[in-house]
């Protein structure tokens, strides 16, 4: 495994993401100096807050799987997860809404899973789901200890006997042709594959190793902890202040200092140079290289789709709906040929509405409500829609009334709060092309191939989040932070 060679002793990282918080503690667990420098006034980087008239809404991910890892992370200092965070298992993880009317709770439970989807699809259907729990299971398993949670760089790295056993599953196959042995149903087939999406691609152009996020998913267990997903942001950066880290919030890096093939340090907004050993940047990848670092040719990467995300605080509540909402319209390749191939808007959408206050009333007003409805959409570089004009009102307004036709009667004279987020503003907040999915995870941007976490040139410069490896995600991004220190401690393999 290639490190940081020369002294280690004082790391900045630029930028409080969870990836970044991340390594900060696994290296305060280590022994090292951390000062992390974020140019917001809170922390979290994508993994935001947003408050508007006693709404609160979470600016990134809503969805928190494998809280282990933050457990790891708080751990490396000794802290413990319980301490910190009061996390309440979602369930339903999802329910999931058909056009033909029908609706399937996705339940972690397998027992009762099964049972749903017997209820839902017929006991052929069930008994493939426990097959394809069986598959899910031991994928992670071949999946985690070799290429997920390990610094890879070359491919040479990939030759291990897990590989071969990969290979063998058919781990390498299609994703949904993969989905499709376990499931002949539509609608199981869907509820299983859709999550190719987070990894920026078609289920029926992704590969299987990516049946891991469907078990993270809907196996391994959905949480949310009470304040939102933010509040796991707060929780890793007090353990982390706790614990001798300084995080000096308001700070904006505008460049790394190089000299003799080095970084020297950061220089901030301020005019202020603050003097590092290593610097492990946290800022997406792409955009990190274009203004933080000195010119070097840049590798042409593939973009994942971008979305349109409405925070919405409401009057109106609606007692059949779940945490995690996942309406399906009817197409489905059709759909992703549409954003993805073609840089079209969905004439067809389906939609992810998750509502935070069913389950913490406290990020809303009494009697009051929050959704979070995405919809995915091209990203920028595949098609530079208008998003600062007047098209973020009319297809806000196209995404209430969808929501109205599938069943959230009253959704749009309830709003009192409405913020949209459209790929202009992911650009604003300075993610590449728009998205805040990052670089796709195609073959040959996944793995060894994609960006490494260790600058080719300034051997003391790290980079941390889902830009770089393993990927994007909230679990990927948190085992970043580890594979980051570790380029920094040796730790690791």
């Amino acid at each position: 495994m290639r490190t940081v060679t020369g002294r280690t002793d004082r790391v900045v990282v630029v930028g409080a993401g969870l990836g970044g918080l991340a390594c900060a503690l696994h290296l305060a667990g280590s022994g090292r100096q951390v000062t992390v420098l974020e140019r917001e006034l809170v922390p979290g980087g994508r993994a935001g807050r947003l408050g508007v008239n006693g709404y609160e809404f979470d600016t990134g991910p809503t969805v928190l799987t494998m809280p282990d890892l933050i457990a790891e992370a708080l751990g490396a200092v000794g802290e413990e997860l319980h301490d910190w965070l009061d996390l309440t298992p979602v369930d339903p993880a999802y329910r999931a809404y058909y056009p033909d009317g029908s609706t399937l709770d996705v339940l972690t439970d397998t027992t009762r899973m099964a049972a749903e989807i017997s209820r839902v699809c017929g006991p052929r259907e069930a008994d493939g789901y426990l097959r394809f729990v069986d598959y899910a299971r031991e994928l992670w398993r071949l999946e985690r200890a070799d290429f997920i949670d390990r610094n890879l760089d070359a491919p040479t790295d990939l030759i291990t006997g897990n590989l071969l056993k990969l290979l063998a599953s058919g781990a390498f196959r299609r994703l949904q042709t993969k989905i499709n042995q376990f499931f002949r149903d539509p609608r199981t087939q869907r509820i299983f594959s859709f999550q190719a999406m987070y990894a920026g691609l078609a289920p029926h152009d992704a590969l299987a190793i990516y049946t891991v996020i469907a078990y993270l998913d809907s196996v391994a267990g959905v949480y949310f902890p009470r304040g939102g997903i933010h509040a796991v942001s707060k929780a890793m950066a007090g353990a982390a202040e706790k614990h001798g880290v300084q995080i000096r919030y308001g700070t904006t890096v505008t460049r790394v200092e190089t000299a003799n093939g080095r970084a020297t340090g950061v220089l901030t907004a301020d005019g202020e140079l603050v003097p590092a050993d290593v610097v492990v940047l946290n800022p997406d990848l792409p955009v990190a290289y274009r203004d933080l670092l000195p010119a070097a040719p840049q590798r042409r990467l593939t973009y994942s789709p971008s979305c349109v995300v409405l925070h919405v605080g409401s009057r109106q509540g609606y007692e059949k709906i779940a945490h995690h909402n996942i309406h399906f319209g009817r197409a489905w390749k059709g759909t992703f040929d549409e954003v993805i191939r073609r840089g079209e808007l969905m004439t067809d959408p389906s939609l992810l509405v998750t509502n935070p206050s069913r389950t913490d009333p406290s990020v809303a007003p009494p009697d009051r409500h929050t959704y979070y409805v995405l919809a995915p959409v091209p990203n920028l570089h595949r098609a530079p829609f208008e998003w600062r004009g007047d098209l973020t009102r009319r297809y806000s307004d196209q995404l209430i009334g969808t929501l109205e036709e599938r069943g959230y009667v009253g959704f749009g004279a309830g709003v009192e709060v409405l913020r949209a987020i459209t790929p202009a503003e992911w650009e604003d907040q300075g993610m590449a092309a728009g998205t805040p999915f990052a670089a796709a995870h195609t073959l040959f941007q996944t793995g060894p191939f994609r960006p490494s976490n260790l600058h080719r040139k300034l051997s003391n410069v790290v980079f941390v989040g889902s830009g770089t490896q393993p990927g994007v995600g909230v679990p990927m991004v948190l085992i970043s932070g580890k594979l980051a220190a570790g380029r920094i401690t040796g730790e690791g393999r």
